[in-house]
């Protein structure tokens, strides 16, 4: 194996040759990181591996996350994500607060929004009119929302321990709503990180450029509307969260 000087191998943990390890890295008792076929696993900077895990498959485990005791890894970790089970599934993010702003489910009469601690992104309370023949929420862009969209999106179908998002977009604004079930999401600078839960019709999640985005723990009845200010384009995406945050650090 690479290995790092700072890494903390504690008793009965097994690393195989082949398996490249970053700086300040703990392996718990007894877990067993394989190199797989390519021999490219990699393990990068300040991960933690509780005891009893097993590692392997051609994995990337991101900076800073977290493996729970007795996990079994066979696909790559994103950065500062949280997994735990076998076959682990996410279950959260390190330094990622809940958002606890709660959202009244009676009748709201003016969309009002409230800024989060990441930078630029705010969640709104779209106006909701219940009534007997059956509830309305309406939102006007421009007005209520902070953009134009030119497109839009429907992510639905999707297996409850599936991640999706892990980007950024270098100028297209977005505006989430879960029109049916819950969806997790996690909206990050570069410095700041909070997670918002889309739970009701009426409540939206602005999230301007440059902005990190993943959504997960996504309910078996779970609908995602994504409205986008600009059209579909490859090159504005950011897929690397290390790329995000140097690119982040030089255009901010």
């Amino acid at each position: 194996m690479t290995t790092a000087p700072d890494a903390t191998i504690l008793p009965g943990a097994y690393i195989e040759a082949g398996v490249t390890l970053g700086h300040r890295i703990t392996v718990g008792a007894n877990s067993v990181v394989l190199a797989g076929e390519q021999a490219s696993t990699r393990i990068e900077d300040d991960v933690w591996i509780g005891a009893n895990c097993t590692i392997y498959g051609d994995v990337v485990i991101g900076a800073r996350a977290r493996i729970d005791h007795g996990s079994v890894v066979t696909t790559s970790v994103p950065p500062k994500a949280v997994v735990m089970g076998n076959p682990a599934k996410i279950v959260g993010y390190v330094d990622t607060p809940i958002y606890d702003h709660g959202i009244a489910q009676t009748r709201v009469s003016n969309t009002t929004s409230i800024a989060s601690a990441v930078k630029g992104v705010a969640l709104y309370t779209l106006k909701y009119v219940p009534d007997m023949r059956g509830a309305l929420s309406v939102g006007e862009f421009h007005r209520d929302i902070p953009f134009a969209p030119k497109r839009y999106f429907l992510v639905l179908g999707v297996p409850t321990a599936e991640t999706r998002g892990e980007h950024a977009h270098i100028a297209c604004h977005q505006f989430l709503i879960a029109v049916t079930g819950s969806v997790a999401v996690v909206a990050d600078d570069g410095t700041n990180r909070q997670e918002f839960i889309l739970d009701r019709p009426h409540a939206g999640l602005y999230l301007p450029p440059l902005t990190w985005g993943i959504q997960y723990r996504y309910s078996s009845d779970a609908v995602l509307l994504v409205f986008a200010s600009d059209y579909y384009e490859p090159d504005d995406y950011i897929r690397d969260y290390k790329q995000f945050v140097d690119y982040v650090r030089a255009h901010r």
